[in-house]
Protein backbone atom coordinates (compact mmCIF):
# COMPACT_ATOMS: atom_id res chain seq x y z
CA UNK A 1 0.00 0.00 0.00
CA UNK A 2 0.92 3.50 -0.91
CA UNK A 3 -0.14 6.69 0.80
CA UNK A 4 -2.11 8.33 -1.68
CA UNK A 5 -1.29 12.09 -0.33
CA UNK A 6 2.50 11.11 -0.22
CA UNK A 7 2.45 10.73 -4.03
CA UNK A 8 0.13 13.93 -4.93
CA UNK A 9 2.21 15.98 -2.39
CA UNK A 10 5.51 14.82 -4.28
CA UNK A 11 4.43 14.90 -7.74
CA UNK A 12 3.19 18.42 -7.00
CA UNK A 13 6.18 19.48 -5.71
CA UNK A 14 8.36 18.06 -8.42
CA UNK A 15 6.12 20.67 -10.48
CA UNK A 16 7.33 23.45 -8.58
CA UNK A 17 11.13 22.56 -8.45
CA UNK A 18 12.02 24.63 -11.71
CA UNK A 19 12.70 28.04 -10.20
CA UNK A 20 13.28 29.37 -6.58
CA UNK A 21 10.11 31.68 -6.35
CA UNK A 22 8.09 28.43 -7.97
CA UNK A 23 8.84 26.32 -4.99
CA UNK A 24 6.05 24.89 -2.93
CA UNK A 25 3.46 27.43 -4.77
CA UNK A 26 0.82 24.35 -5.36
CA UNK A 27 1.31 23.26 -1.50
CA UNK A 28 1.11 26.08 0.02
CA UNK A 29 -2.10 27.19 -2.04
CA UNK A 30 -3.16 23.79 -0.65
CA UNK A 31 -2.62 24.33 2.55
CA UNK A 32 -4.64 27.53 2.63
CA UNK A 33 -7.53 26.22 0.80
CA UNK A 34 -7.40 23.55 3.38
CA UNK A 35 -7.18 25.66 6.37
CA UNK A 36 -10.30 27.48 4.59
CA UNK A 37 -12.29 24.54 4.20
CA UNK A 38 -11.41 23.63 7.63
CA UNK A 39 -13.01 26.62 9.12
CA UNK A 40 -15.73 26.67 7.00
CA UNK A 41 -16.92 23.21 8.81
CA UNK A 42 -16.82 20.90 5.60
CA UNK A 43 -16.82 17.06 5.68
CA UNK A 44 -13.88 15.15 5.05
CA UNK A 45 -14.70 14.47 1.04
CA UNK A 46 -15.57 17.64 0.12
CA UNK A 47 -11.98 18.93 1.68
CA UNK A 48 -9.92 16.19 0.52
CA UNK A 49 -11.73 17.35 -3.43
CA UNK A 50 -11.14 20.78 -1.95
CA UNK A 51 -7.65 20.11 -1.52
CA UNK A 52 -6.71 17.61 -4.40
CA UNK A 53 -8.19 20.38 -6.78
CA UNK A 54 -5.85 23.47 -5.09
CA UNK A 55 -2.08 21.27 -5.17
CA UNK A 56 -2.66 20.30 -8.57
CA UNK A 57 -4.72 23.73 -9.93
CA UNK A 58 -1.54 24.44 -12.41
CA UNK A 59 -1.08 21.14 -13.65
CA UNK A 60 -2.22 22.10 -17.05
CA UNK A 61 1.20 24.67 -17.33
CA UNK A 62 3.08 23.31 -20.04
CA UNK A 63 6.33 24.95 -19.13
CA UNK A 64 8.88 25.90 -16.47
CA UNK A 65 8.12 29.57 -18.74
CA UNK A 66 4.45 29.16 -18.32
CA UNK A 67 4.34 28.90 -14.67
CA UNK A 68 6.94 31.72 -14.07
CA UNK A 69 4.50 33.89 -15.53
CA UNK A 70 1.80 32.36 -14.33
CA UNK A 71 3.37 33.15 -10.63
CA UNK A 72 4.69 37.20 -11.63
CA UNK A 73 1.02 38.49 -12.46
CA UNK A 74 2.53 38.64 -16.30
CA UNK A 75 0.03 38.16 -18.97
CA UNK A 76 -3.41 38.35 -18.87
CA UNK A 77 -4.07 35.11 -20.98
CA UNK A 78 -5.17 32.65 -17.97
CA UNK A 79 -7.44 30.49 -19.97
CA UNK A 80 -5.22 28.13 -21.72
CA UNK A 81 -3.66 25.83 -18.76
CA UNK A 82 -7.05 26.35 -17.07
CA UNK A 83 -8.62 24.24 -19.89
CA UNK A 84 -5.46 21.99 -20.38
CA UNK A 85 -5.82 21.44 -16.46
CA UNK A 86 -9.74 20.82 -16.41
CA UNK A 87 -9.16 17.87 -19.20
CA UNK A 88 -6.68 16.35 -17.19
CA UNK A 89 -8.61 15.88 -14.21
CA UNK A 90 -11.60 14.88 -16.30
CA UNK A 91 -8.94 11.95 -17.75
CA UNK A 92 -8.74 10.56 -13.95
CA UNK A 93 -11.80 8.98 -12.20
CA UNK A 94 -11.46 9.98 -8.97
CA UNK A 95 -10.55 13.77 -9.98
CA UNK A 96 -13.41 13.93 -12.52
CA UNK A 97 -15.54 15.87 -10.11
CA UNK A 98 -12.79 18.50 -9.19
CA UNK A 99 -12.65 19.53 -12.99
CA UNK A 100 -14.32 22.97 -12.97
CA UNK A 101 -12.67 23.69 -9.90
CA UNK A 102 -9.13 23.99 -11.99
CA UNK A 103 -11.17 25.35 -14.72
CA UNK A 104 -12.34 28.40 -13.28
CA UNK A 105 -9.75 28.90 -10.79
CA UNK A 106 -9.16 32.39 -12.31
CA UNK A 107 -12.50 33.44 -12.99
CA UNK A 108 -13.96 36.58 -10.92
CA UNK A 109 -17.06 36.27 -8.61
CA UNK A 110 -18.76 39.09 -10.77
CA UNK A 111 -18.18 36.42 -13.93
CA UNK A 112 -19.94 33.71 -12.47
CA UNK A 113 -23.48 33.02 -12.69
CA UNK A 114 -23.66 30.63 -9.74
CA UNK A 115 -24.41 30.06 -6.24
CA UNK A 116 -21.90 29.42 -4.01
CA UNK A 117 -23.17 26.28 -2.42
CA UNK A 118 -22.07 24.78 -5.78
CA UNK A 119 -19.06 22.99 -4.67
CA UNK A 120 -17.47 24.20 -8.16
CA UNK A 121 -17.88 27.51 -7.38
CA UNK A 122 -16.85 27.65 -4.10
CA UNK A 123 -13.78 25.72 -4.53
CA UNK A 124 -12.50 27.86 -7.21
CA UNK A 125 -12.92 30.98 -5.52
CA UNK A 126 -11.20 29.78 -2.51
CA UNK A 127 -8.00 28.54 -4.80
CA UNK A 128 -8.13 32.06 -6.33
CA UNK A 129 -7.48 33.65 -3.00
CA UNK A 130 -5.42 31.42 -2.12
CA UNK A 131 -3.35 31.54 -5.01
CA UNK A 132 -3.30 35.08 -4.93
CA UNK A 133 -2.05 34.99 -1.35
CA UNK A 134 0.68 33.18 -2.03
CA UNK A 135 2.03 34.75 -4.78
CA UNK A 136 1.85 38.02 -2.77
CA UNK A 137 4.41 36.35 -0.57
CA UNK A 138 7.73 37.65 -0.60
CA UNK A 139 10.27 35.16 -0.14
CA UNK A 140 12.87 37.27 0.47
CA UNK A 141 10.66 39.44 2.98
CA UNK A 142 9.89 37.67 6.65
CA UNK A 143 6.18 36.71 6.62
CA UNK A 144 5.36 38.65 9.79
CA UNK A 145 6.58 41.85 8.24
CA UNK A 146 4.12 41.26 5.19
CA UNK A 147 1.26 39.65 6.00
CA UNK A 148 -0.42 42.72 7.14
CA UNK A 149 0.13 43.98 4.04
CA UNK A 150 -1.23 40.68 2.13
CA UNK A 151 -4.64 40.71 4.11
CA UNK A 152 -5.10 43.87 3.34
CA UNK A 153 -4.76 43.67 -0.65
CA UNK A 154 -7.39 40.19 -0.15
CA UNK A 155 -9.64 42.50 1.43
CA UNK A 156 -9.89 45.04 -1.73
CA UNK A 157 -11.16 42.10 -3.71
CA UNK A 158 -14.21 41.50 -1.90
CA UNK A 159 -17.31 41.53 -3.89
CA UNK A 160 -16.15 41.66 -7.99
CA UNK A 161 -12.87 39.26 -7.63
CA UNK A 162 -13.70 37.29 -4.71
CA UNK A 163 -17.14 36.62 -3.20
CA UNK A 164 -17.20 38.26 0.19
CA UNK A 165 -18.14 34.71 2.42
CA UNK A 166 -14.89 33.64 0.83
CA UNK A 167 -13.05 36.75 2.09
CA UNK A 168 -14.60 35.90 5.33
CA UNK A 169 -13.87 32.02 5.81
CA UNK A 170 -9.63 33.31 4.70
CA UNK A 171 -9.63 36.44 7.52
CA UNK A 172 -10.82 34.07 10.23
CA UNK A 173 -8.19 30.72 8.87
CA UNK A 174 -6.05 33.43 9.06
CA UNK A 175 -6.45 35.21 11.89
CA UNK A 176 -3.45 33.94 14.09
CA UNK A 177 0.28 34.20 13.26
CA UNK A 178 0.81 30.51 13.29
CA UNK A 179 -1.04 30.27 10.06
CA UNK A 180 1.22 32.71 8.48
CA UNK A 181 3.91 30.93 9.86
CA UNK A 182 3.49 27.33 8.79
CA UNK A 183 2.42 29.45 5.25
CA UNK A 184 6.40 30.17 5.05
CA UNK A 185 7.86 27.40 6.88
CA UNK A 186 10.10 24.92 4.80
CA UNK A 187 8.33 21.89 6.49
CA UNK A 188 5.06 22.65 4.31
CA UNK A 189 5.30 19.16 2.71
CA UNK A 190 5.75 17.09 6.20
CA UNK A 191 3.00 19.07 7.69
CA UNK A 192 0.55 18.59 4.93
CA UNK A 193 1.43 14.81 4.49
CA UNK A 194 0.92 14.35 8.16
CA UNK A 195 -1.68 16.49 8.72
CA UNK A 196 -3.45 16.96 5.84
CA UNK A 197 -6.98 15.80 4.45
CA UNK A 198 -5.17 12.55 2.75
CA UNK A 199 -2.64 11.47 5.93
CA UNK A 200 -4.79 8.01 5.97
CA UNK A 201 -5.41 7.50 2.69
CA UNK A 202 -3.37 4.26 1.72
CA UNK A 203 -3.72 2.95 -1.86
CA UNK A 204 -3.26 0.37 -3.75
CA UNK A 205 -1.05 -0.33 -7.32
CA UNK A 206 -4.42 0.19 -9.21
CA UNK A 207 -4.62 3.88 -8.07
CA UNK A 208 -0.61 4.46 -8.19
CA UNK A 209 -1.75 3.71 -11.84
CA UNK A 210 -3.78 5.84 -12.32
CA UNK A 211 -1.64 8.75 -11.19
CA UNK A 212 1.20 7.44 -12.71
CA UNK A 213 -0.90 8.13 -15.83
CA UNK A 214 -1.65 11.28 -15.16
CA UNK A 215 1.62 12.93 -14.17
CA UNK A 216 2.96 10.73 -17.66
CA UNK A 217 0.24 12.85 -19.48
CA UNK A 218 1.88 16.15 -17.63
CA UNK A 219 5.20 15.25 -18.08
CA UNK A 220 5.06 14.47 -22.09
CA UNK A 221 2.30 17.04 -23.34
CA UNK A 222 4.55 19.61 -22.76
CA UNK A 223 5.96 19.04 -26.37
CA UNK A 224 4.69 17.36 -29.22
CA UNK A 225 7.98 15.55 -29.81
CA UNK A 226 7.56 13.59 -26.65
CA UNK A 227 4.03 13.74 -26.21
CA UNK A 228 3.85 10.03 -26.41
CA UNK A 229 7.32 9.29 -25.05
CA UNK A 230 6.72 7.60 -21.77
CA UNK A 231 3.40 5.63 -22.88
CA UNK A 232 5.91 4.32 -25.50
CA UNK A 233 8.75 3.80 -22.79
CA UNK A 234 5.99 1.76 -20.11
CA UNK A 235 5.12 -0.39 -23.28
CA UNK A 236 8.12 -1.71 -23.86
CA UNK A 237 9.39 -2.20 -20.59
CA UNK A 238 6.08 -4.20 -19.61
CA UNK A 239 6.78 -6.75 -22.62
CA UNK A 240 10.38 -6.78 -21.41
CA UNK A 241 10.11 -7.28 -18.20
CA UNK A 242 7.44 -10.00 -18.76
CA UNK A 243 9.02 -11.92 -21.43
CA UNK A 244 12.13 -11.89 -18.81
CA UNK A 245 9.76 -13.91 -16.78
CA UNK A 246 8.93 -10.98 -14.00
CA UNK A 247 5.88 -11.72 -11.84
CA UNK A 248 3.00 -10.12 -12.33
CA UNK A 249 3.00 -7.50 -10.02
CA UNK A 250 6.56 -6.54 -11.06
CA UNK A 251 5.84 -6.25 -14.59
CA UNK A 252 2.86 -3.67 -13.25
CA UNK A 253 5.67 -1.75 -11.28
CA UNK A 254 7.95 -1.61 -14.38
CA UNK A 255 5.18 -0.24 -16.30
CA UNK A 256 4.56 2.50 -13.76
CA UNK A 257 7.83 3.33 -13.12
CA UNK A 258 8.49 3.80 -17.42
CA UNK A 259 5.19 6.83 -17.44
CA UNK A 260 6.98 8.37 -14.34
CA UNK A 261 10.85 8.00 -15.84
CA UNK A 262 10.94 11.37 -16.77
CA UNK A 263 8.88 13.00 -14.07
CA UNK A 264 11.96 14.85 -13.22
CA UNK A 265 11.69 16.96 -16.75
CA UNK A 266 8.88 19.13 -15.34
CA UNK A 267 11.89 21.48 -13.79
CA UNK A 268 13.65 21.73 -17.40
CA UNK A 269 12.98 24.30 -19.57
CA UNK A 270 11.05 23.90 -22.63
CA UNK A 271 13.75 25.96 -24.82
CA UNK A 272 16.07 22.40 -23.78
CA UNK A 273 13.61 20.14 -24.39
CA UNK A 274 12.24 21.15 -27.85
CA UNK A 275 16.18 22.52 -28.86
CA UNK A 276 16.74 20.76 -32.71
CA UNK A 277 20.19 19.65 -31.96
CA UNK A 278 22.62 18.42 -29.31
CA UNK A 279 22.39 20.04 -26.42
CA UNK A 280 25.45 22.31 -25.23
CA UNK A 281 27.72 21.61 -22.49
CA UNK A 282 25.51 24.22 -19.95
CA UNK A 283 21.94 22.75 -21.28
CA UNK A 284 23.31 19.28 -20.62
CA UNK A 285 24.39 20.02 -17.32
CA UNK A 286 20.42 21.36 -17.09
CA UNK A 287 19.20 17.97 -18.76
CA UNK A 288 21.00 16.07 -16.17
CA UNK A 289 19.13 16.94 -12.76
CA UNK A 290 15.81 15.10 -14.41
CA UNK A 291 17.32 11.68 -13.52
CA UNK A 292 18.44 13.17 -9.88
CA UNK A 293 14.90 14.59 -9.64
CA UNK A 294 12.53 11.75 -10.83
CA UNK A 295 15.12 9.78 -8.04
CA UNK A 296 13.90 12.36 -5.53
CA UNK A 297 10.85 12.84 -5.95
CA UNK A 298 9.53 9.35 -6.23
CA UNK A 299 12.32 7.69 -3.51
CA UNK A 300 10.36 10.29 -0.95
CA UNK A 301 6.88 8.11 -1.08
CA UNK A 302 7.12 5.13 1.03
CA UNK A 303 6.28 2.04 -0.79
CA UNK A 304 7.78 3.25 -4.36
CA UNK A 305 11.29 3.04 -3.62
CA UNK A 306 11.77 0.07 -6.23
CA UNK A 307 9.62 2.35 -8.70
CA UNK A 308 11.80 5.08 -7.94
CA UNK A 309 14.84 2.88 -8.89
CA UNK A 310 13.90 1.29 -11.79
CA UNK A 311 12.48 4.84 -13.13
CA UNK A 312 15.60 7.15 -12.63
CA UNK A 313 18.24 4.94 -13.52
CA UNK A 314 17.60 5.01 -17.06
CA UNK A 315 20.20 7.16 -18.02
CA UNK A 316 23.15 5.37 -16.02
CA UNK A 317 25.22 2.82 -17.89
CA UNK A 318 26.69 -0.28 -17.21
CA UNK A 319 30.75 0.63 -17.35
CA UNK A 320 29.95 3.87 -15.08
CA UNK A 321 30.09 6.17 -17.38
CA UNK A 322 26.21 7.62 -17.19
CA UNK A 323 24.10 9.89 -15.42
CA UNK A 324 23.81 11.19 -12.02
CA UNK A 325 24.60 8.88 -9.81
CA UNK A 326 27.52 6.89 -12.17
CA UNK A 327 26.56 3.47 -11.17
CA UNK A 328 27.48 0.64 -12.80
CA UNK A 329 26.66 -3.23 -13.41
CA UNK A 330 27.71 -4.00 -9.83
CA UNK A 331 24.02 -2.01 -8.64
CA UNK A 332 22.18 -1.79 -11.25
CA UNK A 333 19.17 -4.49 -11.24
CA UNK A 334 17.51 -5.58 -13.69
CA UNK A 335 14.28 -3.26 -13.74
CA UNK A 336 16.70 -0.25 -14.19
CA UNK A 337 18.61 -2.19 -17.12
CA UNK A 338 15.25 -3.17 -18.88
CA UNK A 339 14.25 0.55 -18.07
CA UNK A 340 17.54 1.97 -20.39
CA UNK A 341 17.14 -0.05 -22.89
CA UNK A 342 13.40 0.49 -23.42
CA UNK A 343 14.19 4.39 -23.01
CA UNK A 344 16.35 3.89 -25.67
CA UNK A 345 14.24 1.66 -27.92
CA UNK A 346 11.19 4.05 -27.57
CA UNK A 347 13.24 7.30 -28.44
CA UNK A 348 15.22 5.90 -31.63
CA UNK A 349 11.12 4.95 -32.73
CA UNK A 350 9.99 7.68 -32.35
CA UNK A 351 9.91 11.57 -33.86
CA UNK A 352 12.38 13.88 -32.79
CA UNK A 353 12.84 17.99 -33.47
CA UNK A 354 15.89 16.85 -35.28
CA UNK A 355 15.17 13.47 -37.37
CA UNK A 356 12.28 11.19 -38.16
CA UNK A 357 12.09 7.71 -36.54
CA UNK A 358 14.21 5.41 -37.35
CA UNK A 359 13.69 2.05 -39.12
CA UNK A 360 14.52 -1.26 -37.34
CA UNK A 361 18.05 -2.00 -38.86
CA UNK A 362 19.20 1.10 -38.00
CA UNK A 363 17.51 0.72 -34.15
CA UNK A 364 19.10 -2.53 -33.81
CA UNK A 365 22.79 -1.19 -34.60
CA UNK A 366 22.63 1.45 -32.14
CA UNK A 367 21.34 -0.99 -29.22
CA UNK A 368 24.15 -3.36 -30.46
CA UNK A 369 26.79 -0.85 -30.34
CA UNK A 370 25.23 0.60 -26.91
CA UNK A 371 25.71 -3.40 -25.73
CA UNK A 372 29.02 -3.88 -26.84
CA UNK A 373 30.60 -0.68 -25.23
CA UNK A 374 29.07 -2.00 -22.22
CA UNK A 375 26.13 0.36 -21.88
CA UNK A 376 23.50 -1.46 -22.26
CA UNK A 377 22.71 -5.16 -21.12
CA UNK A 378 23.21 -7.95 -23.80
CA UNK A 379 20.76 -9.89 -22.61
CA UNK A 380 17.75 -7.03 -22.85
CA UNK A 381 19.32 -6.03 -26.31
CA UNK A 382 19.43 -9.16 -27.66
CA UNK A 383 15.60 -10.34 -26.22
CA UNK A 384 14.62 -6.67 -28.28
CA UNK A 385 15.77 -8.03 -31.74
CA UNK A 386 14.21 -11.03 -30.93
CA UNK A 387 10.96 -9.62 -30.06
CA UNK A 388 10.84 -6.40 -32.10
CA UNK A 389 8.00 -6.17 -34.11
CA UNK A 390 5.94 -7.43 -30.94
CA UNK A 391 7.47 -4.66 -29.19
CA UNK A 392 7.25 -2.36 -31.69
CA UNK A 393 3.54 -2.52 -32.24
CA UNK A 394 2.54 -2.56 -28.56
CA UNK A 395 4.66 0.77 -28.20
CA UNK A 396 2.76 1.89 -31.61
CA UNK A 397 -0.42 1.30 -29.98
CA UNK A 398 0.44 2.76 -26.48
CA UNK A 399 1.50 5.77 -28.39
CA UNK A 400 -1.56 6.36 -30.51
CA UNK A 401 -3.90 6.37 -27.70
CA UNK A 402 -1.45 8.52 -26.29
CA UNK A 403 -1.96 10.84 -29.21
CA UNK A 404 -4.89 11.14 -29.43
CA UNK A 405 -5.78 12.24 -26.03
CA UNK A 406 -2.95 15.08 -26.83
CA UNK A 407 -4.72 15.92 -29.71
CA UNK A 408 -7.72 16.49 -28.02
CA UNK A 409 -5.97 18.47 -24.98
CA UNK A 410 -4.28 21.00 -27.29
CA UNK A 411 -6.96 21.46 -29.88
CA UNK A 412 -9.81 21.93 -26.94
CA UNK A 413 -11.39 25.29 -26.30
CA UNK A 414 -14.17 25.65 -24.55
CA UNK A 415 -17.85 27.35 -26.89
Amino acid sequence: MVNLGNIILSLSNAMDLANPELFQHQLRTAFIVWEMGRVAGLNQQSLENMFSAAVLHDIGANSVEEMQTLHRFEGQDTEDHCIRGWLLFKSVPWLENEASAVLYHHRPWEDWDESLENPAAFNAQAILLADHVERWVDRNLYILHQHQQITKRIKQLRGKTIHPQVVELFLEASEHEEFWLDLAAPRMYSLLLNRGPYNKADVGLDMVEEVAKLFRNVIDFRSSFTATHSSGVAAAARRISRSHGFSREEVKLMEIAGYLHDVGKMAVPNHILEKPGKLDEVEMAVMKSHTYNTYEVLNSVNGMQQIAEWAAFHHEKLDGSGYPFHHDRHSLSLGARIMAVADVFTALTERRPYREALPKDKVMSILDKMAYEDHLDRQFVDLVGQDFDRISRLVADQQARAGEFYQERISCRLS
